[in-house]
């Protein structure tokens, strides 16, 4: 449980700033309470949007079951349309998960008109060498398997896993996956509890991420996982300062030429170049407060002119992008959220242009919100969670235009849901 209350900490101390006693709420992990375990089926409730002729559809709702519970990420979609998610909490219990329970890996199918949900794997914690309390979102692989983090087990400091799917001859819809752990960090000079942002791959098959603390300031971390005689071996490619800020709670991304991109969630955007004396640092763009917004805690994404879009925390919240000029970077503020607390995760583009993402708002609930260019940017309110749901993580957009995503809170049972809203 020290663990769990250390990772809630983690998660909320941009918001702790505010000096607001429901600050603790953020990481969903302070006040939880363990329900009898169950199985339900896929719930589908629908809840028309009349003002945008909108349905937003609550695919599978949280029992802090063997299910899991409190999503904080956002999921991901492979090719074929199948969603995959963790849940921070739920699922096993035994060994030193206790009743909240390590944290489990799903994925949602598309059956007829509904969606069929699936646990996929369970974590178990340090005491099984595993493990716990994945925060962040699972990518595909190029090998086809799932990989991410978790923010805590392992030695006690968070792990690298990846997921392998069951054999061929498995031919139950919930066959049981395969879990590796990759690395397990220390807690000192190779860093300590990943971030919230996904993973990334090169194309030679190396990892990279982020981790919150770690060398030499205890600031955090971008490291890198080579494959090595079947097994990864990590180094870190940067480890920061107070000079430039710290505590990565996002992941990074590549541009064409190889440089790597992310935030440090106390001031800044950086991005970081290979050179032959190691991975170059740079500060991009440090946020100053006010109508600007401070606390990028959700990364950044390229759109195709090779601009950075991203979102800030505090201060109201606000969308940005970051445009190059001559070698620096300007940056325009999109949209001014004046919520109180506003988009924690990354944005999403679409083909047009549009930005999508979620606002998370610790009194009223939550949005997902969409961000349109109309003579400045004009910005409406896809779905509106009211009293509960706060969606930590962003969201997502199939090639029909649906959008999916999660809520940490809310649902039937309150243990958060995941869902979908269609044009």
């Amino acid at each position: 449980m020290q663990e769990r209350n250390r990772d809630s900490v983690r998660r909320g101390q941009y918001i702790m700033k505010r000096s607001i006693k429901t600050a603790n709420r953020i990481g969903g992990l302070d006040a939880w309470i363990m329900v009898a375990p169950t199985v339900i089926a896929t719930l589908l409730i629908v809840v028309a949007t009349p003002a945008q002729a909108q349905t937003y559809t609550v695919l599978h709702t949280f029992t802090s079951g063997t299910d899991g519970a409190y999503p904080l990420a956002a999921v991901t979609m492979d090719g074929t349309g199948t969603l995959y998610g963790t849940a921070s909490g739920g699922g096993y219990t035994a060994g030193d998960c206790g009743s909240d329970g390590c944290g489990t890996v799903f994925k949602l199918t598309q059956h007829g008109s509904g969606w069929l949900f699936a646990p996929l794997y369970s974590f178990t914690g340090s005491t099984l060498d595993d493990g716990a309390f994945p925060s962040a979102p699972v990518i595909v692989g190029p090998d086809g398997a799932l990989y991410g983090t978790t923010s805590s087990g392992g030695n006690g400091h968070g792990t690298v896993f990846r997921l392998t799917p069951p054999a061929s001859l498995c031919k139950g819809f919930s066959c049981p996956w395969t879990e590796t752990v990759l690395y397990r960090f220390l807690g000192g000079n190779d860093g300590a509890y990943p971030g919230y942002g996904p993973l990334v791959f090169d194309q030679a098959g190396n990892i990279y991420g982020t981790t919150q603390y770690g060398v030499p300031a205890n600031l955090g971390t971008v490291f890198k996982l080579t494959p090595s005689h079947g097994g990864r071996v990590e180094s870190i490619l940067y480890g920061f300062t107070a000079a430039d800020g710290g505590q990565p709670l996002s992941g990074v991304i590549f541009d064409s030429a190889g440089n790597l991109y992310g935030t440090a969630s106390v001031c800044c955007v950086y991005e970081l170049s290979p050179s032959q004396s190691g991975w170059q640092y740079q500060n991009i763009y440090g946020f100053q407060g006010g109508r600007g917004g401070t606390n990028p805690t959700g990364g950044v994404v390229f759109d195709s002119s090779g601009n950075l879009y991203g979102t800030t925390f505090n201060d109201g919240g606000t969308a940005y992008v970051l445009r190059p000029s001559n070698g620096t970077w300007n940056l325009t503020t999109l949209y001014s959220f004046n919520a109180y607390a506003g988009p924690l995760d990354t944005p999403t583009l679409d083909a047009e242009g549009n930005i999508y993402g979620t606002v998370f708002d610790l009194v009223s609930g939550g949005i997902v919100f969409k961000l349109t260019r109309s003579n400045g940017w004009l910005e409406s309110t896809v779905t509106d969670f009211g009293g509960f749901g706060q969606p930590a993580g962003s969201v997502i957009l199939d090639a029909n235009g649906n959008i999916y995503g999660t809520i940490e809170l809310g649902g039937t049972d309150g243990y958060g849901a995941v869902f979908e809203v269609t044009p």
